[in-house]
Order: C-alpha cells, then structure tokens, then sequence
C-alpha cells in the first residue's frame, strides 16, 4: 500500500468512527489534469456531525500518518467542508449541500468505490 492509500484508509476510517455516511472514494489517477489524485466524499446529518467528521479526519490522519489538511474550509457553517491533503481531497456535506453539487455525478469518468455504511 502506497503512502496516498494509506492516507485514503486513514481518511475513510476517521470518517466512519463518527459514522458518516455515504462515503466514496472517487479515484482520479487515470483522468487527466485532475488536481488530485482521490476525491473522498461523505455526509454527516446535522452540522455538529460534519464538524466532528472534520476533527476526526485529522486527528487519525495526523496520529496515523503524522500528516495535516493543508487547508480546511467550511468549518463555519459546516454545509460542505473540503480538507485538502494534496493527493486526497476530502468532501464533508450535509445531506441537503451533497444533494445540490453532486460530485459523484461531476466526476462519473472516475473508477467511485462506494463504502457501506457503518451503524
């Protein structure tokens, strides 16, 4: 398993231990000029959930990994929060914001791996 791989396994666990949902993992390698290599996209149900989504990304991220978002945003208003790891970029959404941008559907040319959700 490469370090990207790693990093994706470390990103869909911190988001399944706060039971998001719908989580996919959109893989972008074989499309060109992509801005990374993996879209990883969830949903949480209130904005408290999408937040502590967020914390719980990091948190394994950086215990597991020793690696941090770049950036994140949307923490504010906590509708659709994206953490930018450079090869992975990570969607948090409220159901009502996954709704309304679609990304799947954006990016239906990618290889989407849907994961089952955790109860």
């Amino acid at each position: 398993m490469n370090e990207t791989q790693q990093l994706v396994k470390a990103i869909t666990d911190g988001i399944q231990e706060k039971k998001g949902k719908q989580i996919v993992i959109a893989d972008l390698t074989n499309i060109d000029d992509t801005i990374c290599q993996y879209f990883i996209i969830c949903q949480g149900n209130s904005p408290s959930q999408v937040e502590a989504i967020a914390d719980s990304v990091n948190e394994t991220t950086r215990k597991r990994l020793h690696v941090k978002p770049i950036t994140t945003d949307g923490l504010r208003n906590a509708e659709w929060v994206a953490m930018d790891y450079t090869d992975v970029i990570v969607h948090i959404f409220l159901p009502q914001a996954h709704d309304f941008y679609d990304l799947e559907h954006l990016w239906a040319d990618a290889h989407l791996t849907q994961l089952p959700d955790m109860d």
